[in-house]
């Protein structure tokens, strides 16, 4: 980074670049969050229908490929398995993304490059026959567009200016507001006016991301220097990993199913949640029909919510009580979060007494308990893989940190098919199971391996690697 990047406060005390790429975000994300929020609503109560299935091309061969692992779906059936695969690629795809512009094109064209994508695969969810192209178009234009572009944040910055973490926090503030609206805008006009009405409007937010970006690109860093293999093997000696590190290392990976599991109930918030709110939840207020899609809004709202509130309560702990470590954290998040499917089996109950939809609070309650326990899973996880992770091996491990979020919508997409076939109460119970069994199993390990995963393991262990001097204790 250059020294008039290092001064530049044009943006709130941060770089004009930041600005840019803040917004530029904001529209991408608004983009990709409205076309979420409609997916699985449209194919099921559309285009997977038997009178339009048939106008889908290649609708043959991927029915028939998921088919042949689950047996027969039904329409939503279909579209939750759908929908499950499309989530879980998109946590995919970033990683050949970030090679892509590591190793080919850099960042710059490879953020238009996925742009570029993005918008036309939201335009072609216009036309049914291009459906599952479109939504390669936007598999891949993600992969090129989401870390890159937030790579490009941190290298606004030298390695020791403080104002990297802050910058992260606004980044993320213009996602959180982009989550907010888009389900709003792009779901009204989805449910209200016409399909593609709500997947043109995500279409027209990517357009406006792609202007943004590229209006702003003299405000962008300079593309890292590519350094070739030979040159980094020659520049940094191989040291071996310890015991300790690669004891570590295989439960990092062990954990992944178990992780795949504490984020299942949030997972299926865009899934098998929606279908049955539209079914058995009365969203009718002050006369007005509300969006299905809406609920995902809620969800973006409480979630930011949940993500501040539990920030300052650790900080509020941390002055009177030890703080407790990652793993005792996430198991916590994960009891909690299993307390949203649980307060779903109740609901289930009353309407299977009463015949009655329920009332609206019991989707704000699902919301705020899940919120609140994926607040203590998610970023908690991200911090115990990057603190505990072999040095050598971090960029690898955050990105199988990843893993388990491909696993667990691949694996909801499945699960969401038994919504036609399983009670209500046996449903959600299942899911609260679930996920409450990953926070049990989080406290095994804890018992187990938390001399493993503590910090002064860790310490040692890094010490002992670049061979200096471990205090004895």
């Amino acid at each position: 980074m250059s020294t008039s990047a290092s001064n530049d406060r044009a943006f709130f005390g941060h770089p004009a670049g930041l600005g840019w790429l803040a917004f530029c975000e904001l529209w991408e994300r608004f983009s990709y969050y409205g076309m979420q929020a409609l997916l699985v609503l449209y194919l099921t109560n559309y285009l997977f229908l038997p009178e339009n299935i048939g106008h889908v091309a290649g609708i043959d061969a991927v029915r028939g490929a998921i088919e042949n692992v689950t047996g027969l779906r039904s329409p939503q059936q279909l579209a939750s398995a759908v929908f499950g695969l499309y989530a879980g690629f998109v946590y995919l795809t970033p990683l050949f993304g970030g090679l892509l512009a590591d190793r080919v094109l850099g960042r710059t064209r490879t953020v238009v490059i996925g742009a570029v994508l993005m918008a036309t695969g939201h335009f072609l969810m216009a036309f049914e026959a291009s459906f599952f192209f479109a939504l390669l178009c936007l598999l891949i234009g993600v992969g090129c567009f989401k870390g890159n572009i937030a790579a490009q944040v941190g290298d606004l910055y030298a390695p020791g200016d403080k104002r990297r973490a802050s910058a992260f926090q606004i980044f993320m503030l213009a996602v959180q507001i982009a989550v907010i609206v888009a389900p709003i805008v792009c779901g009204t006009l989805g449910e209200k006016v016409a399909w593609h009405w709500g997947f043109g409007a995500a279409g027209v937010g990517m357009v406006i991301g792609l202007f943004v970006y590229l209006a702003g690109r003299r405000h962008l860093p300079p593309e890292p220097l590519r350094v070739r293999r030979t040159d980094k093997a020659a520049a940094v000696p191989r040291t071996p990993m310890t015991g300790t590190e690669k004891g570590r290392l295989v439960l990092l990976v062990a954990l992944i199913p178990v992780l795949m599991m504490t984020v299942v109930g949030n997972q299926q918030y865009n899934n098998a949640f929606p279908l049955w709110s539209q079914k058995y939840m009365d969203l009718v207020l002050f006369g007005w029909q509300v969006p299905v899609s809406w609920l995902q809004a809620i969800d973006a709202a409480a979630s930011t919510a949940a993500m501040i509130g539990s920030i300052a309560f650790w900080r509020w702990w941390a002055t009177r009580r030890r703080e407790p470590d990652e793993v005792t954290k996430m198991a916590l998040g994960s009891l909690i979060a299993a307390s949203a499917p649980a307060l779903l089996v109740i609901a289930s109950g009353i309407v299977d007494h009463s015949s009655e939809k329920v009332g609206f609070g019991w989707a704000i309650g699902y919301a705020v308990l899940n919120d609140i326990g994926f607040a203590n899973v998610m970023p908690v996880g991200l911090a115990l893989y990057s603190r505990t992770a072999p040095h050598k091996l971090e960029g690898l491990m955050m990105g199988t940190y990843y893993l388990h979020l491909f696993l667990a919508n691949t694996f909801v997409g499945w699960l969401a098919g038994f919504l036609e076939t399983m009670p209500g109460q046996q449903f959600w119970g299942l899911h609260a199971v679930l996920v409450g069994g990953a926070g049990v199993a989080l406290l095994a390990v804890k018992l187990v391996f938390g001399k493993l995963l503590a910090p002064t393991a860790v310490d040692n262990g890094a010490a002992a690697a670049s061979g200096d001097a471990v205090p004895a204790h």
